[in-house]
């Protein structure tokens, strides 16, 4: 899903079960919004593929990907992985354009209808996270600031609804429907990116490039129920869950509901001062 300032206020985020923020061209993100317990009757506006999409979207098996289009080395790679690309360019008929939209940011459509291109494909993913009620040990978290240069993306725990309600600076985070773009978790995933060998726009923009599986690792810190947990993240295959472990070497549990994962490239500040 895009998140240029055109393509808000966007729809359905409010209903994934997680969602990625990803880095782009152009210092700008992306989402990558995962749907597997709730409907969502509008998702969008729906984009093209990245590369980094599939590090991401691996860990869940043979998830159904949906997108208009890419470049093709992207949509070559995608067609060699084990995800299931679903290219709206030859879907149509499940697009919807809501009035008020103009292109290239009105291409949407309801979960329903996306499941519906695979319907044989009812197979759950193996859980990529782990659960707990109990409040982990930790400090003070309730806010975090990340310093995407497309936005300063600002995190702020509510203790009367126990979610981190999103912001941009000091202004909401609203989706099309009115709700604030909430979480139950924020995990802050640090990440070394590069750039190319692609060009992704005619600006000049080169694609980004992440390792996210590769006998990958680096800094993570976990915000939930108003506390901090810092440690490290690892993955070594493409198709095996990111393990979140925290400084004392235990596994860092996750408060039972919506998750935000921000993929933060090192260079990006982040500042998390309470």
């Amino acid at each position: 899903m895009d998140n240029y300032v055109a393509a808000r206020p966007q729809s359905g985020l409010d209903q994934a079960d997680i969602v990625f923020e990803e880095p782009v061209e152009g210092g700008i993100t992306r989402y990558v919004a995962v749907f597997q317990c709730q409907n969502a009757a509008l998702v969008g506006p729906i984009r093209s593929a990245r590369n980094i999409d599939i590090g991401i979207l691996g860990e869940f098996g043979h998830p159904l990907l949906v997108n208009v289009g890419g470049i093709q080395p992207v949509l070559d790679n995608i067609a060699n992985s084990p995800i299931i690309e679903n290219d709206l360019r030859v879907n149509p008929s499940v697009i919807q354009n809501p009035p008020g939209r103009v292109a290239p940011y009105d291409t949407y459509a309801s979960t329903e209808a996306l499941w519906a291109l695979q319907p044989t494909q009812h197979t759950p993913p193996a859980p990529v996270f782990q659960y707990s009620s109990t409040v982990p040990t930790g400090i003070p978290g309730t806010s975090v600031a990340i310093a995407y240069p497309g936005g300063n993306v600002v995190w702020t725990y509510d203790p009367a609804t126990k979610q981190y309600l999103r912001s941009y600076g000091s202004t909401p985070d609203v989706l099309s429907d009115g709700a604030q773009n909430s979480a139950s978790n924020v995990i802050v995933q640090v990440v070394q990116v590069t750039y190319g060998p692609w060009l992704e726009n005619d600006l000049g923009g080169l694609e980004v490039q992440a390792n996210l599986y590769q006998d990958a690792s680096g800094p993570v810190a976990v915000f939930r129920d108003g506390v901090e947990i810092t440690g490290t993240w690892s993955r070594n295959s493409l198709s095996q869950p990111t393990a979140f472990v925290s400084q004392a070497g235990t596994p860092i549990t996750l408060q039972p509901g919506r998750t935000w994962v921000e993929l933060v490239p090192s260079t990006v500040a982040v500042t998390a001062p309470g």
